[in-house]
């Protein structure tokens, strides 16, 4: 499979710290690849060598993730798992529990490693990974040690530099909206009545003094309130709410129910049937509203989520960017037909937006407290000291605006070129088939792609050999031209990305032509990769429309 441009960057800058630096941390937030990007570099470090590695992980889902995407990264290098049912350090590759592989008896069976990969490497501190750490040092004083993480900075404060030195690379969350890989986030901030109080609350151990936060929150009148103005700006979309206290999510999903909605609570103490369940009828729009405390903020995803409520403030910028990250994943058509997403409204009833400003984070590997609030500016229609971020107010809806481009919050300013650098990045040619900007087609070895507008609506529709055509995004331009482009990428090799190959250019072949209207011959400007795109859509003209149809449907049945 290929990488996306910026993906290959991130790949190459990591390589270049460890080739350097006994260690390196690479910072990437959702949807940008973690797991792919993370195989590809152990790839380079261990393939067509006797080298081994062992990539960590905390969890049981992460280690099968990980080692399946590894698989189809590097099909030639054998893996093998440590986990509490299989103890194999046969692979050249390893993917090791931690809980498991920190024990005493497995240390002691662990080989001298080249290479320790370390997911979700804000963990990387605590005692069970530093025992592994220690031990992989030991072993082997050469060892290199390579992390990956969305949220650098920890909540309680403890810098990773214990670990790590330095930082080789980070791709921002702006990044991923602009390029149509995250949905954008529209912020509101709502006061209803105690964002004063809310102030004045003292900070505990490791976040705000929840219980303080619940005396204020967990009010009768403030709860109606959070509905009201729930109903009014996302009453029709899958919601996730994040409480102060257990007692403060109870009542907040019984105020959502006894108001008609579907809604269900999740918290640390239910036993993992009752959880699995709930989140399960979440999964498949039964529940429309999730109430919980802290419990969904990490390792949990469901992409049909469109807005998040924030019930609580928090003191910690990582925690906040947690809890709005649960919404801004894109949505796979074939996993849940009939949903668009386009955004995701941030209804913020605390201070934290206020706090922290925009959703990216400075990287600090020792944990020191920043000095000052973040960056802010008047607006200018209500005079509210908002983020200097946002372009939307939070509080009154004045919208600031560039040019003739409406500037997005975390989004890249010029919309339009950052739509073209899309397609200018991309391993494959684009094709304008039509002439009119509404059909774009690309052409690999293995597969082909298009991308086209309807009815005020783009679909994107990939097919590949012995694959049928499939939709693979719908809705705004940005995440179909990168759900298509993914396709390919997943699809073709780097044999097969024949962007700047000479013969795109050269003229159809006949047996081309013979299948193309008769104008074409009288076109002398048309190449043979034009060509072969045109015919992409001709011979699965059928394919694409049954799909576009079956979208059509599946919403209008949805939406009933």
């Amino acid at each position: 499979m290929l990488l996306r441009p910026r993906q290959k960057l991130f790949v190459e800058r990591s390589l270049a710290a460890l080739s350097i630096h006994q260690n390196t941390l690479g910072v990437a937030p959702t949807a940008a690849g973690k797991t792919i990007m993370l195989s590809a570099v152990t790839g380079e470090m261990i393939a067509a060598s006797s080298a081994k590695a062992c990539i960590l992980a905390h969890r049981d889902e992460l280690i099968d993730q990980n080692k399946t995407k590894f698989s189809r990264v590097n099909p030639g290098v054998a893996s093998s798992v440590i986990d509490a049912t299989e103890k194999s350090w046969d692979g050249q590759a390893v993917f090791a529990m931690v809980p498991t592989l920190s024990r005493a008896a497995n240390l002691e069976d662990m080989p001298a490693l080249d290479l320790l990969v370390i997911d979700e490497a804000h963990h990387a501190v605590a005692d069970t990974y530093r025992r592994i750490i220690d031990r992989a040092s030991q072993l082997n004083p050469n060892v290199k040690i390579f992390g990956v993480t969305a949220t650098p900075n920890r909540g309680d404060k403890h810098g990773l530099r214990d670990v790590f030195t330095n930082v080789s690379d980070q791709i921002r969350i702006g990044e991923l909206i602009a390029s149509g890989h995250l949905v954008r986030p529209r912020t509101f901030v709502i006061d209803v009545g105690v964002q004063e109080k809310l102030k004045t609350v003292r900070k505990a151990a490791s976040d705000f003094d929840m219980t303080e936060v619940d005396a204020i929150m967990n009010k009768s009148p403030v709860t109606d309130s959070v509905i009201v103005n729930w109903k009014t700006k996302a009453a029709d979309r899958q919601t996730i709410v994040f409480c102060s206290t257990v007692d403060h999510a109870r009542n907040v999903a019984d105020a959502f129910k006894a108001a008609g909605i579907n809604a269900a609570t999740i918290h640390g103490d239910m036993n993992d049937v009752d959880r699995k369940s709930t989140l399960a009828a979440y999964d498949k729009g039964a529940i429309q509203v999730i109430t919980n405390v802290a419990v969904l903020t990490e390792g949990w995803d469901h992409p049909p989520t469109s807005c998040v409520v924030l019930l609580r403030p928090s003191s910690y910028k990582s925690t906040m960017i947690q809890m709005v990250g649960r919404g801004l994943r894109t949505v796979n058509p074939e996993d849940y037909p009939g949903v668009i997403k386009t955004d995701c409204i941030i209804l913020d009833f605390g201070t934290s937006s206020l706090l922290h400003g925009s959703l990216e984070q400075d990287i600090d590997l020792d944990g020191r407290k920043s000095e000052g609030g973040a960056a802010s500016k008047s607006c200018p229609q209500c005079e509210a000291v908002v983020p200097a971020s946002v372009t939307e107010c939070p509080l009154c809806g004045h919208i600031w605006e560039t040019g003739h481009h409406r500037r997005d919050p975390d989004v890249l300013r010029n919309f339009v070129m950052t739509e073209i650098d899309i397609l200018a990045r991309s391993s494959f040619e684009w094709v304008d088939v039509q002439g009119d900007g509404s059909a774009l087609i690309a052409n690999g070895f293995n597969a082909w792609v298009g991308v086209f507008f309807e009815d005020g609506r783009w679909y994107a529709i990939g097919g590949a050999k012995e694959k049928k055509a499939r939709l693979l995004a719908l809705g705004d331009e940005l995440p179909c031209i990168a759900a298509a482009d993914d396709w390919l990428n997943s699809n073709e090799s780097d044999e097969s990305a024949h962007k700047t190959k000479t013969w795109l250019r050269q003229p159809p072949t006949e047996k081309q032509l013979a299948y193309l209207p008769p104008e074409c011959r009288m076109d002398f400007s048309l190449t043979r990769y034009q060509a072969s795109a045109m015919l992409s859509l001709r011979f699965n003209a059928h394919a694409i429309r049954s799909r576009i149809v079956e979208a059509k449907t599946s919403n209008l049945t949805d939406a009933a």
